[in-house]
C-alpha cells in the first residue's frame, strides 16, 4: 500500500518498494526554505515506519541543480509566506543558539537507515551537503557540479564540509571549502576522488539509480538496515570501537526470516544477471 505523504516542496513516488523524493524547487535552483525542512524532515522520520519502502532516491527537479542550500532569500527576509518558520531557518539571538538545518533535512539526523541514493544532477553546492554527506552513495549526471560558496561570501563553512569529511580525502574537501565560487568539482574529478560512485548521460541518471535501488529494495531489509548501520557506525567512532560492537549490529540485523529468504536465493542456483561498473 503506498504511502499517503503530500507535499508542497518534494515530489514524492513509490514503485516496487523504492521512494522516489524530488527536491521540487526548479524556479529556486531546489533551494530548501523553512518549509521543506519541516517537509523533508517528516518525510524521513515517517518512512522508519513505513515498511513498504526499503530504499529511497534523492534527486532534484530540472536539469540545472541538485540543490543549492538554503534559500538565503527567505532567510534575509524575502519571500516569506505564511509557512515560513524563523525556528528552522536561522539562529537565535546570541551565537550559542543555533537551529542547524542538517538537523531537519540529512536522513541519517533524522534517524532513518533504509538506504538513500542521490541522483545529482547540475549544481550541488553548499547547504546541498546537508544531505549528500548522509546518503549511501551518489551517482551523478556528467553536467553534474560540486562547490561550496561560503568562503566567497564571508561565510564560515562549518557544517557542510564536517559532513562530508571521511567522504573527500582532505585536500580535497579543504580545496572546495577555500576556492568557493572560483572553482567547481565536475563528476568526473568527484568520480576520480571517490565523492561519487558512478557518472552516466543526464538521460541515464534515473534508470541507473532506479536500478540500484531495486536491487537494495529486493533484498531483506532487516539485514539491508543491519549492514548500513554497521558501515555508519565504523565512519562514526572509528573502526576499533564500531567493530566491538559489530557481534550487536549483527544480532540485531539478522533472523531466520532473511537467512531463509537468502538461503532460497542460494539454493535456487539461478543466475544472477550482473551488471559490471
Amino acid at each position: 500500500m503506498a504511502a499517503t505523504f503530500e507535499f508542497e516542496t518534494l515530489g514524492y513516488e513509490e514503485r516496487d518498494g523504492v521512494a522516489f523524493v524530488t527536491l521540487n524547487r526548479p524556479d529556486r535552483l531546489n533551494a530548501f526554505n523553512s518549509l521543506m525542512q519541516r517537509e523533508l524532515k517528516a518525510l524521513w522520520r515517517g518512512l522508519r515506519r513505513h515498511d513498504d519502502v526499503r530504499c529511497v532516491v534523492l534527486t532534484g527537479a530540472g536539469e540545472k541543480a541538485f540543490c543549492t542550500g538554503i534559500d538565503r532569500m527567505e532567510q534575509m527576509g524575502g519571500d516569506t509566506d505564511e509557512s515560513t518558520d524563523d525556528s528552522v531557518v536561522g539562529s537565535g539571538s546570541t551565537p550559542f543558539m543555533f537551529n542547524d538545518p542538517g538537523d531537519n533535512i540529512g536522513p541519517k539526523s533524522c534517524d532513518l537507515w533504509k538506504p538513500v541514493i542521490a541522483a545529482v544532477n547540475g549544481i550541488a553546492c553548499g547547504g546541498a551537503f546537508y544531505m549528500l554527506g548522509k546518503v549511501e552513495f551518489i551517482i551523478a549526471s556528467e553536467t553534474a557540479t560540486f562547490f561550496d560558496p561560503h568562503v566567497t561570501y564571508g561565510m564560515t563553512a562549518a557544517y557542510e564540509p564536517m559532513h562530508m569529511a571521511g567522504i573527500m580525502p582532505f585536500g580535497e574537501i579543504m580545496r572546495l571549502t577555500l576556492l568557493g565560487n572560483h572553482e567547481r568539482l565536475s563528476a568526473n574529478r568527484a568520480y576520480e576522488i571517490g565523492l561519487v560512485s558512478e557518472v552516466v548521460p543526464f538521460e541515464q541518471l534515473a534508470e541507473r539509480a532506479g536500478w540500484a535501488a531495486q536491487v537494495i529494495a529486493d533484498r531483506p531489509a532487516l539485514a539491508v538496515e543491519g549492514s548500513v548501520r554497521s558501515i555508519w557506525a565504523a565512519r562514526e567512532f572509528g573502526q576499533r570501537q564500531a567493530l566491538r560492537l559489530g557481534y550487536a549490529f549483527v544480532a540485531m540485523g539478522t533472523n531466520q526470516e532473511s537467512i531463509i529468504e537468502g538461503q532460497k536465493v542460494f539454493e535456487s542456483g539461478k543466475r544472477i544477471d550482473w551488471r559490471l561498473r
